[in-house]
């Protein structure tokens, strides 16, 4: 009993390291920021939901701007900021897909940023606006396999100021999954903790075409 309570409380504790719950608004080291490839997360997930980003041409989405750690990352902070409304949230549809997603973002993540949810959306949208996202995903007609690296290479080709560190390709059930991006409080791209690292290594990932 004593060797399964020291257990319970060495996973406890690794768990605090790796995510911290309730953490000050606005201490964190740099950003995350995740797109995703709507077509891709609409045959994994949104085309169950009847979500209607996938009735659309959407193709590299924002799914979050993330406050991050050098390791670990905080999340729920308390704040004194108010809740953003819904036209406030329905505003960043275009980029996100969803309204409840920009209120999911921000309840978890906007809030360990400091920033108010105008200036936290306002940054989200500057961060999207200042990568490019390469054209040539957009031209593909039908689903195809490529590696995962492959999508690294192009964002690093399209965004001069990227390099590998600073950027990693998430898979997720055979798909390509995300692209991540560690920008600093200012939005200029930095290498990514190592926790943030999570380069899939597929050869033979799917990537699905514009609808």
């Amino acid at each position: 009993m004593r060797f399964l309570s020291v257990l319970v409380l060495g996973t406890g504790l690794i768990g605090g390291m790796l995510r911290a719950d309730g953490e000050r608004a606005g201490e964190f080291d740099y950003y995350v920021m995740a797109l995703s490839w709507s077509p891709n997360w609409c045959a994994l997930e949104g085309d169950a939901r009847d979500a209607e980003q996938c009735d659309t041409d959407a193709g590299w989405l924002l799914h979050g701007l993330w406050p991050q750690f050098h390791r670990g990352w905080p999340a729920y902070c308390p704040t004194t900021q108010r809740a953003p409304s819904r036209r406030m949230t329905g505003e960043m549809t275009d980029i996100m897909g969803s309204g409840g997603l920009a209120w999911h973002q921000w309840k978890k993540h906007g809030v360990c940023s400091g920033l108010s949810a105008t200036q936290y959306f306002d940054l989200s949208r500057t961060a999207y606006g200042a990568v490019t996202r390469p054209d040539v995903f957009r031209k593909l007609d039908k689903t195809v396999t490529l590696p995962a690296e492959l999508v690294e290479e192009a964002f690093i080709k399209a965004n001069p100021s990227l390099e590998p560190d600073m950027i990693t390709i998430t898979c997720l059930d055979g798909h390509i999954h995300e692209v991540r991006i560690c920008l600093s409080k200012d939005l200029d791209p930095v290498p990514c903790g190592q926790d943030v690292v999570r380069d899939c290594k597929m050869s033979n990932a799917r990537f699905e075409p514009i609808r």
